[in-house]
């Protein structure tokens, strides 16, 4: 079961500074795509990584990706690190340095827009950053959530002429 809320309400009570990304960032702009993992972008240096397993201790924090599934409060055992993907007892994390089409976790950082779920402020990528990430990825369910953002960009931008 995914509980987007917990993840997301530990993570801005840690005082990590990350960027909500992917699937729960295109719902949150109005998409109808379904999201099975909550993507962020963060600084991935060791400092980070050592406070991530600290926020996510108590949530058994495993390697999805990995086929015996590693405990990630084990692995890795330092960096460098790109990204990690995560199952833990309360839902799927995607936890990225960097994003395709975009850039880096300082790029994104300075372009993210603010939006505010349940009684944290979030930053939150671009909705034109998010556009592109999804036209880098190329699939083509990103294909068709860029085609439906695109459509949410354009009445926010006539909305805003109003």
């Amino acid at each position: 079961m995914q509980d987007f809320s917990r993840l997301l309400d530990r993570l801005a009570s840690s005082g990590l500074d990350f960027v909500i990304v992917g699937g729960y960032a295109a719902v949150t702009y109005g998409s109808s795509m379904v999201t099975r993992d909550l993507d962020i972008c963060t600084d991935l240096s060791n400092e980070t990584i050592e406070k991530l397993r600290r926020i996510l201790a108590d949530w058994n924090p495993r390697h999805r990706m990995t086929p015996d599934k590693l405990p990630f409060l084990e692995f890795p055992l330092s960096g460098p690190v790109h990204n990690l993907y995560l199952q833990t007892d309360v839902g799927v994390i995607d936890i990225l340095s960097s994003i395709l089409g975009v850039g880096d976790f300082p790029r994104l950082r300075q372009s993210a827009e603010d939006i505010q779920i349940g009684d944290h402020v979030f930053h939150i990528i671009a909705l034109d950053d998010l556009i592109s990430s999804k036209e880098a990825l190329g699939r083509e369910k990103d294909l068709l959530a860029a085609k439906e953002l695109r459509a949410i960009a354009v009445k926010q931008k006539k909305r805003d002429r109003s």
